[in-house]
């Protein structure tokens, strides 16, 4: 084995186990997530400067939200992964669709399912539909962030092939016997990172007061990322490689890129000024 080769730290895949309750590193990801999520956002809804004046959502309205946008990412994210990624398998074993534990998370239909919480709860509490989306999407990449940290620590959704020589390059557990790419952790830095830093410039410069500038972004430059990642990233086995060598998830995040930009260059044609006007 060349001597540039990163040995993989083969972690324990239970994170807490206390008699029968075991928590894994991918549901406390998810947990935690949406806590971090929850504190930001109710420190950005405190900042009326942001806003141009009060925020479009009180606090306790967001409390509400929290139980909205987690059952839709976890339903949204379950049925994703079934319809794009593993439809002929669930059909043949459809008890296994409720096997959570066993992972299998769509990040698109995660993002369908937060769109749907986000437009359902919005209308039913007279809330702005773009401003929610805007809170939702700028905390959104804590949770990537965190949840791409899962799969590397999981061994899962591994890279592809890396020349030996590069320094950082790894040989996964269940990867086979060449060193691969830790594409988990570059896609932590780009959908995670990257990503919360540049929602969060944004954010300070007053996009919050331009209704859907935030959301737009959020899914333009993810959709982005996630193209880029996936140049490094092994596709699922079910699917390999589709048409000229893309994967399910470039051809997902395309669209993505389209609706992304529509959304910026209507926030950036609408005058800014205080909270959004009511959805209804």
């Amino acid at each position: 084995m060349p001597f540039l080769l990163i040995d993989f730290p083969v972690f324990n895949p239970v994170a807490l186990s206390l008699g029968p309750i075991v928590i894994r590193w991918y549901a406390l990801a998810y947990i935690v997530g949406i806590v971090l999520g929850w504190i930001y956002a109710r420190s950005l809804i405190k900042k009326e400067r942001l806003w141009g004046g009060p925020a479009p959502i009180t606090l306790p309205q967001l409390d509400d939200f929290i139980l909205w946008v987690t059952i839709g990412i976890i339903v949204g994210g379950r049925t994703g992964y079934v319809l794009f990624y593993n439809l002929p398998f669930f059909i043949a074993h459809p008890a296994e669709i409720l096997e959570l534990w066993k992972g299998g998370m769509s990040f698109h239909g995660g993002f369908l399912g937060c769109v749907a919480a986000v437009m359902l709860f919005a209308r039913r509490n007279n809330i702005p539909i773009l401003s929610l989306g805007d809170i939702t999407t700028a905390v959104a990449p804590i949770g990537l962030f965190l949840g791409r940290l899962a799969n590397f620590i999981n061994s899962e959704l591994w890279g592809r092939h890396a020349d030996p020589s590069l320094p950082w390059a790894m040989i996964f557990p269940n990867g086979g016997p060449l060193p691969r790419h830790p594409s988990q952790l570059y896609e932590a830095g780009l959908e995670g990172i990257v990503l919360f830093a540049a929602l969060a410039v944004m954010i300070r410069m007053g996009a919050l007061k331009r209704p859907g500038l935030i959301l737009g972004s959020f899914i333009a430059i993810y959709g982005v990322a996630r193209i880029i990642g996936e140049h490094f990233r092994e596709p699922d086995p079910q699917l390999g490689f589709l048409w000229g060598g893309l994967t399910m998830g470039m051809l997902l995040s395309v669209p993505m890129i389209i609706v992304g930009v529509i959304l910026i260059t209507a926030a950036v044609r609408r005058r800014a000024s205080g909270p959004a006007p009511s959805s209804t």
